[in-house]
């Protein structure tokens, strides 16, 4: 039998999650059982609302006879009438239905799991295929099927921005890729990379970059090799990256010649 810890009660809305002791990696969830909970703990942790213990833990309401995340944004029950399950599966035993606003049921990576963060994976996507630069915030939410006020916040509250400014790095990170890597005439470049005119290419180059489209060019030019045999592959990669190990397998499995 496992029993779960939580730090000691520091008021409503002052709970400090990094001051947890527990080592989750050493609790098995099926080994868990109602007796294990510390109800008084886990209340704390609903009324935080933290959305790390999403999983370890379900809060049931005898009032309502259903059960929740502890992250569940619904209104904050009172302690007496909460009871606490490792699994859904066990409030479900004990009768109680599940809330269908935070889906505790849902399996773990489904979109119905963190429906926020399902969206706004949906969106970046979209982004990235150039849909706001074609159709707008408007076409954006139209084919996500919220309204571009949802689909603002939600994107601003995942990722810090919204999505107007999301297409705008997009198209500087176009750009920039094509006059480093091409010779396309600028005005070519503007419009491949989403741009409505030149003068708004510009712009936004020297803004982003503190260089202009030409200086970019010229600077990529000169750290290029001159070799004439060798080909120059840019990969878009994000740390942590084992780059070492990486090209230490391609150079092992590498045909001579080739």
């Amino acid at each position: 039998m496992v029993h779960v810890g939580f730090p000691p009660a520091r008021g409503r809305g002052s709970w400090q999650p990094d001051a947890v002791p527990i080592d989750w990696k050493a609790v098995d969830r099926n080994a868990v059982d109602p007796s294990a909970l510390d109800p008084e703990r886990c209340y704390r942790v609903v009324c935080a609302r933290d959305a790390r213990f999403d999983g370890w833990f379900v809060g049931a309401v005898t009032s309502t006879g259903i059960y929740c995340r502890p992250s569940c944004p619904a209104r904050t029950p009172r302690r007496a009438n909460m009871r606490f399950y490792p699994t859904a599966a066990a409030a479900q035993s004990a009768g109680f239905r599940a809330c269908k606003r935070c889906r505790p049921d849902a399996s773990p990576g489904s979109p119905e799991w963190d429906p926020r963060g399902d969206v706004v994976a949906r969106a970046m996507r979209l982004i990235a295929d150039g849909v706001v630069d074609r159709d707008g915030v408007e076409g954006l939410a139209g084919r996500l099927g919220y309204s571009a006020r949802q689909v603002e916040r939600l994107v601003r509250a995942e990722v810090g921005t919204g999505p107007l400014a999301l297409a705008r790095a997009q198209r500087a990170r176009t750009a920039r890729t094509l006059i480093e890597t091409t010779d396309l005439a600028f005005a070519d470049i503007c419009f491949a990379a989403g741009f409505s005119s030149v003068r708004q290419f510009n712009a936004t180059v020297r803004e982003v970059y503190d260089l202009t489209p030409g200086e970019l060019r010229v600077r990529a030019r000169r750290a290029a090799p001159t070799e004439v045999d060798r080909v120059v592959l840019r990969l878009p990669v994000r740390a942590p990256f084992a780059a070492s190990e990486l090209f230490g397998r391609l150079a092992r499995q590498a045909v001579p010649g080739l």
